[in-house]
């Protein structure tokens, strides 16, 4: 069993003529035994936390580098309907909910995407929106503040939430010692 064990560089991407083919469920989890696309039997070992993507390379302990590619999967396609008088508010209004329920999205400005429950197809339904079942690859937000991996020699890696903060933190430094509190 071949035994990936490293999220690679980019540059390795010439090296990786084989494929794993991963459910974004597959792609959560550090540890799963699967299967390459030439039949190889592999076990994936990563560190706790790390999320793949679709085009990420993994190395094994031979060297040898593997892309991941995201599987299709069983899908909801939440989108307006072409008579809503404000078809992206009503757009916004079902992803704020969905979010509050820590409902993993894929996004596009005219769509939303998501994992298929029953329960949520009927409270978008109730909110005025039109739900569709599809079959897609499925590449969630990583959100603000985490949910997906980085690479520790990428000064410029983690989520938009890690590069926004490290930003506003580069403009402006704060001296607490000027700073004066109120009780």
């Amino acid at each position: 069993m071949l035994r990936l064990t490293t999220v690679a560089d980019a540059c390795d991407v010439r090296c990786a003529p084989r494929e794993l083919v991963l459910s974004f469920a597959e792609r959560s989890r550090s540890r799963l035994r699967s299967v390459l696309d030439d039949g190889t039997d592999v076990g994936v070992l990563l560190p706790r936390g790390t999320v793949l993507r679709g085009g990420d390379l993994l190395r094994a302990e031979t060297g040898e580098v593997v892309r991941v590619r995201a599987a299709i999967e069983p899908l909801y396609r939440v989108s307006a309907r072409e008579d809503d008088a404000d078809p992206r508010f009503s757009l916004l209004r079902g992803a704020y909910h969905l979010g509050n329920r820590h409902v993993p999205l894929m996004l596009s400005p005219q769509a939303l995407h998501l994992e298929q429950d029953p329960v949520l197809r009927e409270m978008l339904q109730r909110l005025g929106l039109i739900v569709a079942e599809c079959m897609a690859p499925f590449e969630p937000e990583s959100g603000a503040y985490g949910g997906g991996h980085r690479h520790d020699h990428d000064a410029q890696g983690g989520s938009l939430g890690e590069q926004l903060s490290r930003e506003a933190h580069a403009r402006r430094a704060v001296d607490l010692s000027t700073l004066q509190f109120h009780r």
